[in-house]
């Protein structure tokens, strides 16, 4: 992955944009990773893949109360949102 530091990202926003386009950059600050950023399609795909994650969570979570395994709602929804 290719790194800026957060002083590059700022002067060379351009360059920083076409690369992400391309793969993740990861901008640095004081030495340390803040963020990533990623082309518009490549967020698409990241929040599909959460939503279908999701899904598949739930649609396991109804089978096992269907099943009569029934289990507190709050933790259901405790672990959910770990993986949000």
């Amino acid at each position: 992955m290719l790194s800026f530091t957060a002083n590059q990202a700022k002067t060379q926003f351009g360059d920083l944009m076409t690369k992400a386009q391309r793969e993740p950059v990861s901008i640095t600050r004081n030495g340390r990773p803040a963020v990533v950023v990623v082309s518009a399609a490549d967020y698409e795909v990241i929040e599909q893949l959460k939503l279908e994650a999701l899904r598949t969570r739930l649609a396991h979570s109804i089978a096992q109360m269907e099943a009569g395994q029934v289990q507190d709602g709050e933790a259901v929804f405790d672990e959910l949102m770990k993986d949000l």
